[in-house]
């Protein structure tokens, strides 16, 4: 089964470690505007959320690319971008609905797992972002919202 990250939301405290150690691993230095993974803060509800590629099933990201740039690779079920073939229009960014590509340099990135050992799950203290499968990811839900309603119901 194909590995992405999990974000787990609840355990996130907005420090930014993952885009420290992405962009240091990816680019050589630290830099908030060259990270392929970013922390939506929303600091008055001290609420931290990391965004990050999906790596997509269908991956609405390379359905516009007219050089064919992204493309799903189906031995690892990543989403790959080939920036040889890239001209930079950027219609990528606008088609992905979770707004995961960024730009650098002029030119589209996007989480490619570091080649299976990503920085940011590394850097994570609080654990808010592991390497799992797609299953995981279902389970953890589950197993959220159960507790929440557990909550609500023990509550009465």
């Amino acid at each position: 089964m194909a590995k992405m990250l999990i974000v787990d939301p609840t355990k996130c405290t907005g420090c930014r470690s993952c885009e420290s150690a992405c962009s240091t691993f990816r680019e050589g230095e630290v830099s908030l505007t060259k990270c392929r993974i970013k922390v939506i803060r929303f600091q008055e509800d001290l609420f931290f959320y990391p965004l990050v590629c999906q790596q997509c099933e269908v991956p609405l990201c390379a359905a516009p690319c007219p050089t064919a740039a992204l493309k799903k690779d189906a031995r690892t079920g990543l989403v790959e971008f080939i920036r040889e073939r890239c001209v930079g229009c950027k219609m990528c960014l606008t088609a992905c609905p979770f707004g995961a590509l960024s730009l650098v340099n002029g030119y589209p990135v996007k989480c490619d797992l570091c080649g299976g050992e990503p920085a940011c799950t590394r850097l994570c203290e609080p654990g808010a972002i592991v390497l799992g499968e797609a299953e995981a990811l279902g389970q953890g839900q589950r197993v959220f919202l159960a507790g929440k309603l557990r909550e609500v119901l023990l509550a009465k």
